[in-house]
């Protein structure tokens, strides 16, 4: 791979403890280009940084929001569209347990732990704390996908704001790009198959509840 300007940077590493030694050093792979980005972060305006730092640490909580309008409009849709918005936070759940087990297999060390003089606009997380691959872009893209089999506009909408929460995790230098890009395709990966799977096997289970006590929460008056 060619090196890149700030490679140099990029591979000195720090004194860090010895667990982060001994774990992966992805600086490696993208070092040179997570310092080209931190790089503009260090120069931008003191508001623009703030944007997107508190975008970075709280944007999470508009794919909450938008689970909420999708089942506030699913109330008027077949019951296989509302049992994959109620299935939704369950998709998240299960994509940041899949991605927790390959952080902890790979235990890549954060990149402000491995290299030398990174800025960062948050607190560098400490020795065991993996970045690889990123929680908060797993969230967000599994969120996404499952959004997109409800509501095609709801899904565009949580489909550009997951690209900005990825593209913020490395801009406040909590993560590598790659971590972002591996975060994304693992919240694809893991959310087509399971909004699916609840679309076509608990559709039946909605259609009933829809007839019972939970008629007003499930249909629209």
């Amino acid at each position: 791979m060619p090196a890149l300007p700030g490679d140099d940077v990029a591979h000195s590493t720090l004194h860090a403890p010895a667990v982060g030694i001994l774990a992966f050093n992805g600086s490696r792979i993208d070092g040179g280009l997570y310092a080209h980005i931190t790089g503009w972060a260090r120069t931008a305006p003191a508001w623009l940084d703030d944007i997107i730092k508190y975008w970075s640490a709280l944007g999470v909580g508009i794919f909450a929001v938008l689970m909420v309008i999708g089942w506030w409009w699913a109330r008027r849709q077949p019951s296989v569209t509302m049992a994959r918005v109620l299935a939704s936070p369950a998709v998240v759940v299960a994509a940041y347990v899949v991605n927790d087990v390959i952080k902890s297999m790979v235990q890549e060390v954060r990149p402000c732990q491995q290299i030398a003089h990174s800025f960062t606009l948050e607190t560098c997380p400490g020795p065991g704390d993996w970045a690889f691959p990123s929680n908060h872009t797993v969230v967000a893209f599994s969120a996404a996908v499952a959004l997109f089999f409800v509501n095609r506009a709801l899904g565009w909408v949580a489909l550009v704001a997951a690209v900005a929460m990825g593209a913020s995790r490395v801009y406040v230098g909590a993560h590598y790009p790659h971590d972002v890009i591996v975060g994304a395709l693992v919240g694809v990966v893991v959310a087509i198959p399971l909004t699916l799977l609840a679309g076509r096997y608990a559709a039946a289970s909605v259609e009933r509840a829809r007839s019972g006590r939970l008629r007003p929460l499930l249909v629209n008056p």
